[in-house]
Parts: structure tokens; C-alpha cells; sequence
């Protein structure tokens, strides 16, 4: 008999009995056994390939599958994830929080950098990576605004290292917003947007409970503007027409706040954004070419292949 197979055997099922019957997390199965958890997900997947662990894809799942595939290849696509729901703006912004932190996390290296974009579901998704990484990651704000990608109050744990442009989000001038866009310190760490492995963005709608306009950037009357200006959403506050071209807003130049031109250019930037109220937005973005990932809901991934679309030339 060989006794370290039927060992190794043995650890397979222990483990993928307490994570796919007990929900244990990987870590709690890590403490429990008294190995790693990298060795937890090392057992986990060979459980699958020797076919201790088998799945069956339901039907639900398998047309969501059929959506990413879909998303993808309309808009160019590198990837695409989509969450099982729709509906209330504040509890879908959550859900996509999470999944996003879910995504991101099986990709995050130990010292990853990653780019934080401005906006009420990238904020969520920091704090869930914060508290789930194994290692503490690198974030680097693409906006000035400190406050909004610091921690909430009910996160315990933080396991992040942010390095954020000390600045506001919008200057009192234009002139002022050129300064501080020359300030070593803010050179600085505009340098390391630019060497992060992956860049994670809201989309914001034209309604009228868009963070941009609660935090007070921007009013009703302005989106009001905004909109008769043809704006469909913004991106780190820029203002998207349906083409995805820039739309001169009251504030645009003052603004510390990294530029499309720059986000275009980087590489492996995720979108997280849906709802109904944001297709038209996320739609302009996509044929703006600003996104390499999509990561959205059932609802609004259907919304969106039901619109008509051509990339659109860059103004």
C-alpha cells in the first residue's frame, strides 16, 4: 500500500469536505489542519483534478458564462465576470464589491501594486481586499482626495499599504491643479500608477444619487449641464459622452485626477460597476476602450449586448 497517497488522499477530502460542506473559509481549514493555506489551495484543486471533488454546472450558471463570453468578445474584452443579481443600487454596489475583491484576489501576487480609482464601489472593494489578502497589498490612489480611500470605520483589518497623492480631489483653480500636478510628492506616486499590475475603476451614471454628486464635486445644476452637454457618466470624475469622448465639464481642469488618455494606457484595468442607471455609462467606457475587464451583473451585462455597437475613434 502506499501509505503517503492514501495520506495525501486523506488531506484532500479532510479539506474539500470543509470547504464545500462546513463553508470553512481556506484560512479556518489552514488552522484547523495545521498546514498553510496555500497548501489548503493546493489540496483543494488537486481534490478536483482526481476527481474527489466534481461539479455540475447549472443552468443559471452556465447562460452567465455564455454572457462573459459574450461581453468579451463585443467589446474586446480580456475578461469578463458577472454576479448572479440586480436590483437595489446599494446592495447590487456591495455585491460587486465583493465578487470584484473575490476576482481580484485570485490574481494578487504577494507586494502587488494595484491602482484604486475614486468612487463609492472601488472604495468597497478595497476595504473587502483589505480584509480578506493573505499578504498586505500596495494601493495607489489615481485621484487626489485622501479621505476616500482611507478604511471605513467598521474594518478591524486593513491590510493594505496606500500610497495616495496628498491632495484634494478639485482645486480652487486651474492653476493651482497644474501645481500640485508638479509637486514631487505627487509626481511621485502618478510614477508608480503607472507600474501597478492592475487598475480597478468605478463608472459613474448621470442620476442623481451618484457619489459624485453626494460628496459635493459637483451639484444638480451641473449634472443638469452636463447632460444637455450630451454626458452619459464619468470615469475618476471625467465626463463620458455615448461615443466615450471627453465632455468639458465645470471642473475638468481642476481636477488631480489621472487623465483617460493616461487610464486608456495602461494595462489591465477593471471596470466594477452596474445597475440600470449606469449602461449608458458603462457602454461609453467600453467603446471608449478605457476597460480590459468588465466585472457587472446578469441584468446589466443583457442591457448592455442589447445596445447597438462599434468602437468608437478617440476625439
Amino acid at each position: 500500500m502506499n501509505t503517503e497517497l492514501t495520506y495525501e488522499e486523506m488531506l484532500m477530502v479532510k479539506t474539500a469536505w470543509y470547504y464545500y460542506i462546513e463553508n470553512y473559509t481556506q484560512q479556518k481549514i489552514a488552522e484547523l489542519m495545521g498546514i498553510s493555506r496555500v497548501r489548503v489551495i493546493r489540496l483543494l484543486e488537486k481534490a478536483r483534478q482526481n476527481g474527489i471533488v466534481s461539479f455540475r454546472i447549472r443552468q443559471d450558471n452556465s447562460r452567465r458564462m455564455q454572457l462573459e463570453k459574450e461581453l468579451s468578445c463585443r467589446f474586446g474584452l480580456k475578461d469578463a465576470f458577472l454576479i448572479p443579481i440586480g436590483g437595489d443600487a446599494s446592495n447590487l454596489n456591495e455585491s460587486l464589491a465583493q465578487g470584484a475583491a473575490m476576482y481580484i484576489g485570485d490574481r494578487l501576487t504577494e507586494n502587488s501594486f494595484i491602482n484604486m480609482g475614486y468612487g463609492d464601489t472601488p472604495s468597497r472593494v478595497l476595504n473587502h481586499l483589505a480584509r480578506s489578502t493573505e499578504y498586505p497589498i500596495n494601493v495607489v490612489s489615481l485621484t487626489g482626495g485622501v479621505s476616500y480611500y482611507l478604511p471605513n470605520a467598521q474594518s478591524s483589518i486593513f491590510n493594505a499599504r496606500l500610497h495616495l497623492i496628498p491632495a484634494p480631489f478639485v482645486m480652487d483653480t486651474t492653476e493651482m491643479a497644474d501645481m500640485i500636478l508638479q509637486e514631487e510628492s505627487v509626481r511621485r506616486i502618478r510614477q508608480m500608477s503607472h507600474a501597478a499590475s492592475m487598475t480597478v475603476i468605478g463608472i459613474g451614471g448621470m442620476d442623481s444619487e451618484a457619489t459624485i454628486i453626494k460628496n459635493g464635486i459637483f451639484n444638480h445644476a451641473d449634472f443638469l449641464l452636463l447632460k444637455m452637454q450630451g454626458a452619459v457618466g464619468d470615469i475618476l470624475s471625467h465626463f463620458l459622452d455615448e461615443n466615450g469622448n471627453t465632455v468639458q465639464s465645470s471642473v475638468e481642469q481642476r481636477l488631480v485626477s489621472t487623465s483617460l488618455e493616461e487610464l486608456r494606457a495602461m494595462d489591465n484595468v477593471i471596470g466594477v460597476a452596474g445597475g440600470e442607471q449606469k449602461v449608458d455609462a458603462i457602454h461609453a467606457a467600453l467603446k471608449g476602450g478605457y476597460l480590459d475587464t468588465l466585472i457587472t451583473d446578469e441584468t446589466t451585462a443583457e442591457a448592455l449586448l442589447d445596445k447597438p455597437f462599434s468602437p468608437a475613434k478617440p476625439s
